[in-house]
């Protein structure tokens, strides 16, 4: 069972106002759902509009940041617990191993690297824990049409296709994520 999600997003103020709402209603969801949220720590752009939403409706929060981030001042010093690490390897492993699974909502190259880092590791045997994109609006069509490709060319076996799931119904992801089985390690 889920109790605690990696949710990787924009700290960007830039993002426009429909993934600021959205990012509320990932809050809402999870904290109607008893998900603990487990995140960057910053208190910018989505990752403050869904840290505020799960902490003012009585949820938890724990925030992983490196020094280098939280000596910019952008640190939300308001969580359930906070871990100040120094590197942004050490913070991802971190996030991989204090929530029991990952998801990504709109955001950028940060949010994009770290989740893929999730689904890298997965084909190495390394990470057991479910990965999902929240698909709003679209967001991620192109990335997971990408995946598709990848495994079409013969890059990606069928089930690393199967090990990630895209969708626009955060209730269907978490239905995944409560019934995901790690994938056999790839054999070279």
């Amino acid at each position: 069972m889920i109790k605690k999600l990696a949710v990787y997003l924009g700290a960007s103020s830039n993002a426009k106002s429909q993934y600021k709402k959205n990012a509320a209603q990932v809050g809402q969801w999870m904290v109607d759902n008893n998900l603990e949220l487990v995140y960057g720590g910053s208190e910018v752009g989505l990752m403050k509009v869904l840290s505020d939403t799960i902490l003012n409706n009585g949820g938890k929060v724990y925030g992983i940041i490196t020094n280098q981030l939280n000596d910019r001042g952008i640190t939300n010093n308001h969580l359930t617990d906070l871990k100040i690490v120094d590197t942004m390897d050490e913070r991802k492993l971190e996030m991989m191993n204090e929530a029991d699974g990952m998801m990504a909502i709109p955001g950028g190259i940060g949010t994009l690297e770290e989740i893929s880092q999730a689904i890298s590791w997965i084909t190495l045997g390394d990470n057991s824990k479910p990965v999902a994109f929240y698909n709003y609006d679209g967001f991620y069509d192109g990335l997971h049409n990408q995946i598709l490709h990848m495994h079409h060319e013969g890059f990606l076996e069928q089930r690393y296709v199967d090990a990630i799931c895209f969708s626009d119904n955060l209730d269907e992801i978490l239905d995944f994520m409560n019934s995901y089985k790690a994938p056999i390690r790839r054999d070279f």
